[in-house]
């Protein structure tokens, strides 16, 4: 399967995003922060960081905005390219980011000393390079000179600095094509042979560049300039390129490109000669006004290929997801057949082959993928009682057998199943255990089986810690299967800190998502590849262990103390009006219309990995047609939900007199403030910040002990009563599809109601916005006063806060939402959390903080330290020595 491609993003970068720049410009980098998460959301699996400007201090600039990102998870879970031509602030940056940086970019233009200089410093602090094809003479433009080049970079690099080969990212020089200078012709071809070769040549370097400059004698005709950047990467991807600045969201699939723009698109990037004689450039010239903005309708659907064979047909309707005619072509299958076990090892596997390469080439997606799962299934429960009937005892071959679960304490399980059904479509079977799976039945489970892999999935932070207890049994009972790790707290960092020192005997694997799982279970199944693939892994993750060592020291930590003493500076002079009630009022059998009308639709869809916001994704060039189909499903199963009641929605919200007790927060019984009727604790950051930036916690958001009277509210509410049952009657009758999509839904309309209530909060509940209006972009985007966070998230990384919060809403009775023995609440589409009304008040990231801090927060709380420790152990910096100790 051919490797993914990955998407650089480079909208926090000035001299390329003015919105960005302005935002920097006016020292407004929570708004900064905002473009980088929307570039992460939409799927970039890089940033591109620049602070190039003239009017700006770059140095500082960059350094402010990297210890931001340290402190924001949903950003910091990708890697950041620091991009600069100035030594100096690319120096700075490498010492605020945490993980493992790529530098942005360093070359022989000055000569080698400096070049070599400057890539020691760069391995000293673990970074990635980008590696310019730019020396003494200049930029390559052959492809010969692009290779001399690199060539000499490479063996520099590895031989006398001893760079890691596979740290080293060459960029060959991406240069404009069609320009109608003849010098000019050969450029993509240059590029696309260097690539090739230096591929060849340089073991374990990777291949990067701008795609956007091949286009540039097309700027203004968008239309044609995405053909060019989707034929080129066709061929460029093919000859071993492995990531570029492009944006992938606006590139047209290669083969829906129209065929004669497609064809004069190629001749002039293979620089081919036309059988008409034509030149190529004149030709596409000539062609191209006629595509401006030219979106390509999609064909309508026929049913001419219902007249091919029935091998054809049934693989027409795996790729196409088409259930219709699945029995009766199946069955004429049967009867051409000798044994019903030979339709699913020939045409059915067939198919799904088709299925497999085209979702690994970036032709399909998750949906279509899921939808072919569906016909599978079908299919094979035609021929069950056949081959039953045939009391042979055989069975078909798979790829493997792969053992999945959601771990004990958890409840999530949307993208585990993601993940098996797109394994299953690739021929592996899988057992899946499903959710809430202590680690004795997991692995007895996987004796019992015999399966050949173990994979753990998880969504929550003490998920983590059950991942590593079940790797520390997998050793000690003598365990050498390899275990794959998955879920949204996951991280390839923790995986190498935590969980793949417990597993000696075994590999150890992070799989990032659904995309990747085929090709690291491929791999560690193989024969000619699982020795190279998991000593690759090891050594990958060795090098990740002395990055995270170097960056968590707690000495980088700003004293508890200080810290508190550089508190926000809440004006409290700012009164917002007392809730229109003290205590709780539930919400029961909620209506689901109402709320489906709050739903953000664009994490829906990134659920099913399709990369962009709602509504423009589903004119998406790339994967518009998958959205439109999944979106349209989706819409007739939101109908369904809504009128036959499928989910039941309840919720509970309540309103306290509060106060701030240093970082705790006191709620009182009733507005004589006088008894305590519980104790909410928060964090406080504890990151080096810049003058002026204070360090925040929740408690700054109210008014101190004997201040000006304060009040806090909470939430919990679910749309998820029978989501697990309808989903279960899904996939018991073999309908994943269904199954997944029910259960995201479910999750969007619990988010939803969220929504809904906070609205309602601001409005009438507790009054403090009553003239804001509806409108729903408003809402998805937080452009309103006051704030919900939520224990485990960010801002309260603490899930053990949400006991109290539940005790005090009395939230299992008044909802019936119920909290697992990690504080996860089931049903799992479900939210809960706090709500602040200060006009000051907003999100942040507490990122991570010293032990002092724990030490003083576990007194607070009445937690003995050992179990404080665990519970904040994804937030807690630790000391160098300590972690090169647990590594060893």
């Amino acid at each position: 399967m051919r490797p993914l491609f990955v998407n650089i993003g480079e909208r926090t970068n000035v001299t390329g995003s003015a919105k960005f720049r302005k935002l920097v410009a006016d020292g407004q980098y929570g708004e900064a922060l905002s473009v980088a998460r929307q570039q992460v959301e939409a799927g970039a699996q890089v940033i591109d960081v620049n602070m190039d400007e003239g009017l700006l201090d770059s140095k500082a600039a960059m350094v402010t905005f990297l210890n931001l990102v340290a402190a924001e998870p949903d950003i910091a879970r990708v890697p950041v390219m620091i991009d600069s031509s100035k030594w100096e602030v690319i120096e700075a940056g490498l010492r605020c980011v945490q993980g493992k940086a790529i530098v942005n970019s360093i070359s022989m233009k000055a000569g080698e000393a400096e070049f070599i200089e400057q890539a020691r410093k760069c391995l000293r602090y673990g970074a990635a390079v980008v590696v310019m094809a730019f020396d003494e003479v200049g930029q390559a433009d052959t492809a010969d000179r692009k290779v001399e080049i690199c060539e000499r970079a490479y063996r520099i690099l590895v031989d006398q600095v001893g760079f890691p080969p596979e740290d080293i990212i060459f960029d060959p020089n991406i240069f404009a094509v069609a320009t109608g200078i003849d010098e000019h012709r050969n450029y993509a071809v240059d590029f696309i042979e260097a690539t090739r070769r230096i591929k060849q040549l340089l073991p374990h370097a990777r291949i990067s560049g701008g795609v956007s400059n091949v286009s540039f004698s097309f700027r203004g005709n968008e239309p044609v300039r995405r053909a060019i950047h989707s034929v080129f990467l066709y061929h460029a991807i093919n000859a071993g390129m492995d990531m570029g600045i492009v944006n992938a969201g606006d590139l047209p699939v290669y083969d829906d490109i129209d065929p004669e723009l497609r064809e004069v698109v190629e001749d002039v990037i293979l620089n081919r000669t036309r059988a008409d004689g034509l030149d190529p450039t004149e030709r596409l010239v000539e062609i191209a006004p006629n595509y401006k903005g030219d979106k390509s309708q999609a064909k309508a659907p026929d049913l001419a290929w219902r007249e091919q064979p029935v091998a054809e047909r049934l693989s027409h309707a795996l790729v196409h997801g088409i259930t219709e005619f699945i029995e009766a072509d199946t069955e004429e299958a049967r009867l051409q057949a000798e044994r019903p076990l030979h339709v699913i090892e020939g045409p059915l596997m067939d198919g799904m082959n088709v299925v497999g390469d085209l979702f690994g080439s970036g032709k399909m997606f998750l949906p279509q993928v899921v939808k072919s799962a569906r016909v599978m299934k079908q299919a094979v429960a035609w021929l069950m009682p056949f081959m039953e009937a045939e009391k042979e005892g055989q069975e078909r071959q798979t790829a493997g057998k792969v053992l999945m679960a959601t771990v004990k304490g958890d409840v999530h399980d949307i993208g585990k199943n993601i993940v098996g059904v797109v394994l299953q479509c690739n021929n592996y079977e899988v057992i899946d255990l499903g959710v809430m799976v202590p680690a004795d039945r997991i692995l007895a489970e996987a004796i019992e089986h015999n399966v050949d892999i173990i994979g753990l999935s998880g969504l929550i932070t003490p998920s983590l810690d059950e991942m590593v207890y079940l790797a520390s049994e997998m050793e000690r009972r003598g365990f050498d299967r390899p275990l794959l790790i998955g879920g949204a707290t996951t991280s390839r960092t923790h995986t190498a800190v935590k969980i793949e020192p417990a597993y000696r005997r075994g590999s150890t694997t992070y799989v990032l998502d659904a995309s990747r799982a085929v090709g690291v279970v491929s791999n560690l199944l193989s024969p000619t590849e699982k020795d190279r693939f998991q000593a690759e892994t090891r050594a990958e993750y060795v090098r990740i262990r002395e990055q995270f060592a170097r960056g968590q020291d707690q000495k980088n930590r700003t004293p508890i103390d200080v810290a508190r003493a550089n508190r926000y500076p809440t004006d409290f002079t700012l009164t917002q009006p007392k809730p229109s009630f003290i205590g709780t009022r539930s919400f029961s059998s909620y209506d689901l219309s109402d709320l489906a009308k709050y739903i953000d639709w664009t994490p829906f869809f990134a659920s099913w990995e399709l990369v962009g916001h709602y509504p423009a994704i589903l004119e998406d060039d790339v994967v518009g047609e998958a959205a439109r189909g999944l979106f349209k499903d989706a819409q007739a199963m939101l109908e369904q939900i809504v009128h036959e009641r499928w989910f039941e929605a309840r919720g509970v919200v309540g309103f306290w007199p509060a106060a701030a007790d240093g970082d705790d927060i006191v709620v009182y019984e009733d507005e004589s403030r006088t008894v305590e009727k519980a104790r909410l604790h928060t964090l406080r950051q504890q990151m080096a910040r810049t003058a002026g930036k204070p360090h925040l916690a929740l408690a700054d958001f109210i008014a101190p002990v004997g201040g000006a009277p304060d009040y806090i509210g909470g939430f919990a509410v679910t749309a998820g009563h029978n989501e697990i049952e309808i989903a279960a009657r899904f996939k018991a009758a073999g309908d994943d599809y269904n199954a997944i999509l029910s259960a995201a839904l479910g999750d969007r309309l619990a988010e939803a109601f969220a929504e809904a209530m906070h609205f309602r909060v601001r409005q009438e509940l507790w009054g403090y916005a009553p003239d804001e209006a509806f409108d729903i972009e408003t809402l998805i985007a937080e452009k309103y006063v006051g704030i919900r966070p939520a224990p485990g998230y960010p801002a309260q990384p603490d899930h053990t806060e949400k006991a109290t919060l539940f005790s005090l809403l009395d939230a299992t009775a008044q909802t019936g939402i119920e909290l697992t023995e990690s504080f996860a609440m089931t049903p799992p589409s479900s939210v809960s959390g706090l709500y602040f009304s200060h006009p000051q008040a907003h999100y942040f990231g507490v990122g991570r903080i010293d032990r002092d801090q724990v030490a003083d927060y576990a007194r607070r709380k009445g937690m003995d330290l050992a179990t404080a420790e665990r519970w904040l152990s994804p937030i807690l910096a630790y000391d160098p020595l300590s972690v090169a100790k647990d590594a060893a």
